[in-house]
């Protein structure tokens, strides 16, 4: 219990006292997460919004499939990343493998179907509120599909932090496609798991209490930003 007690103690320290280390590896998470996610919500959300309010052959299918990635397994995705990016893959000459590059890559890939599936519930929503409205006004598709995704921002604005807290939450695909080498693709998932592994409690607890500061204030600020869009709109 003392030990216990002791590594707390020492992980609040490290954290107050701003360890280079540690900040270092915060800032390359925070990096790599918010490049995927800003990656993600350019495909995704008009990928939401396309599905959403338009109607062709095979859209039920698209959207199941949309629903079923959102569980993609995060090993999986680093496996297959790290096939395309390995020397004998299609993008093995790039040289990503074992990245910040590769690590967003990877993230990417997971996020993409979360944003798309729940911007596409959302913007669905508004297009069967508004979609009379629109089509009166000329609107084709393209200019819906703006004007939605303005109409709906602070919705989408809420699953895209769920998106970062998503990737900045992932080990598996990172830990795969990134090597986990020391100052260079160590972020703080897996720099957790390699430190509790060898024993070194402080700097797992340090980054641990980061990591989970960081999901509640990202989910803070969803709740806010939701509580804020119906104060304005009702």
């Amino acid at each position: 219990m003392d030990g216990i007690s002791a590594a707390f103690g020492e992980a609040a320290r490290l954290v107050a006292a701003a360890d280079p280390a540690l900040v270092a590896i915060v800032a390359l998470s925070l990096k790599v997460s918010v490049a995927a996610v800003a990656a993600a919500a350019l495909i995704g959300l008009p990928l939401g919004a396309i599905v959403g309010i338009t109607r062709f052959p095979g859209r039920h299918f698209v959207v199941v499939t949309l629903n079923a990635l959102m569980g993609l397994p995060p090993v999986v995705v680093g496996l297959v990343v790290y096939l395309l990016l390995s020397r004998a893959g299609p993008l093995g000459p790039l040289g990503l493998l074992f990245t910040p590059a590769a690590m967003v890559a990877a993230q990417t890939v997971l996020v993409t179907p979360i944003l798309a599936a729940l911007s596409r519930q959302v913007l669905e929503d508004a297009w069967h509120e508004h979609g009379e409205q629109l089509r009166s006004l000329g609107a084709g598709t393209g200019d819906s599909v703006l004007t939605l995704l303005w109409d709906t921002r602070f919705a989408l604005v809420t699953i895209v932090l769920a998106g970062f807290g998503r990737a900045a939450a992932e080990v598996g695909a990172v830990m795969i496609v990134g090597g986990n080498i020391d100052g260079v693709t160590r972020v703080m998932t897996t720099a957790i798991a390699l430190e509790t592994s060898k024993g070194d409690l402080p700097l797992a607890l340090g980054l641990g209490i980061i990591l989970v500061t960081l999901v509640l204030a990202i989910n803070a600020a969803a709740q806010l930003i939701r509580t804020a869009a119906l104060r304005r709109y009702g």
